[in-house]
């Protein structure tokens, strides 16, 4: 089903088929959503948890202190997929795609501090805060940008400032709930619902679940839109090869869902920060993927190799203990259970075509 609206000036379209899943929470006056797969935080299983020194030095990463200010210069096992696809990560959840025939693509694209006035409030109480990253696109770059997908509405995903930069002629991806957070200046925006389906020029793009939740909250208890919009993750399909974003998640079946409607996927951009936290570990952790959590997922999904984000100089740190223990735990998991997905590690920047 395409519902069409205008929403002042932004043209706004509802994608939903046949194929779409949509799960509300019961016994609520309005529409809230919820993930596929809730359980108690404290019954989810794991199937892998690293349970000390998960944090060793790795020759492969050159760090200025302990984990910190780091550069990844070891050697990535070689990967001959010919897949088309030109990935490059530009921080954090940032990234870039092209595929063979030119169709250009950004996910969550954010290059600054959160929107104001909450990165400002961060800023004055010494609060999250990050290191703005030194690469990003070009001009010609962004214009030749044909869609955007955004994951959820969480500040550090979604940036108004980003976007208002960017011709209006671009598509706009979203989940379902997003497009009221858009600013009213002639916006082309599709909402989504989990397991729907478009195309941009010859690419086929479907919308996937996560396990997270979203809200952006600019007054807590004063406004509160916590799960009015969805969340999740993006297949982006051309020429029978098949690239996944995952966004942020926790562990949870939907991998192995997703497995089972679109096949092995050949590329997997998969989060491996944020679920680290003295006092609330098992909250971060139903929400965001472990190194470990990241490796059984792929598995599930029968990855052919990962390229891991969330990390790094330019991100916000948020529930982790320093800029790269994540990809410290995640090759020392790698090589623990003996995995044999393989890893490809770019430094925020960088490019890969595979």
């Amino acid at each position: 089903m395409l519902l069409i609206a205008c929403s002042n000036t932004n043209q706004v379209q509802k994608l939903i088929d046949d194929n779409s899943v949509i799960k509300y929470q019961k016994n609520t006056n309005q529409h809230v959503f919820q993930n596929l797969y809730p359980v108690k935080i404290k019954d989810r299983i794991y199937p892998v948890t690293c349970e000390q020194d998960c944090y060793p030095q790795s020759i492969e990463v050159q760090c200025q202190s302990k984990a910190e200010n780091c550069v990844f210069i070891g050697k990535n096992e070689a990967v001959t997929l010919s897949t088309g696809f030109e990935v490059q990560w530009l921080g954090h959840a940032s990234f870039h795609i092209k595929t063979s025939s030119e169709t250009s693509l950004l996910f969550d694209p954010v290059t600054k501090q959160f929107d104001s006035p909450v990165g400002f409030a961060h800023w004055l109480t010494g609060g999250i805060y990050r290191n703005e990253p030194k690469k990003w696109l070009s001009e010609q770059q962004l214009k030749d940008v044909n869609a955007v997908m955004y994951s959820h509405i969480h500040y550090d995903h979604f940036n108004k400032s980003d976007i208002d930069n960017m011709d209006r002629d671009i598509q706009h991806l979203v989940p379902l709930g997003f497009a009221k957070h858009f600013d009213n200046d002639r916006y082309l925006i599709n909402e989504m619902a989990w397991y729907s389906s478009t195309n941009i020029h010859n690419t086929s793009v479907h919308f996937v679940p996560a396990n997270h939740f979203s809200g952006r909250i600019l007054v807590p208890f004063i406004y509160n839109d916590f799960n009015q919009s969805l969340w999740g993750g993006w297949i982006v399909e051309h020429n029978g090869k098949k690239l996944f974003f995952a966004g942020d998640t926790g562990y949870s079946k939907h991998f192995s869902d997703i497995r089972k409607r679109y096949g092995a996927i050949d590329i997997c951009l998969m989060p491996i920060a944020s679920y680290h936290h003295e006092e609330n570990g098992d909250w971060y952790r139903y929400v965001h993927l472990t190194p470990e959590d990241a490796l059984v997922a792929a598995d599930e999904l029968e990855c052919k190799v990962i390229i891991p984000w969330g990390y790094g100089n330019n991100s916000w740190k948020m529930g982790d203990k320093s800029s790269h223990s994540p990809l410290l735990r995640l090759l020392h998991m790698h090589k623990k259970m003996s995995s044999s997905v393989p890893l490809y590690i770019l430094n925020e920047g960088e490019r890969v075509k595979l």
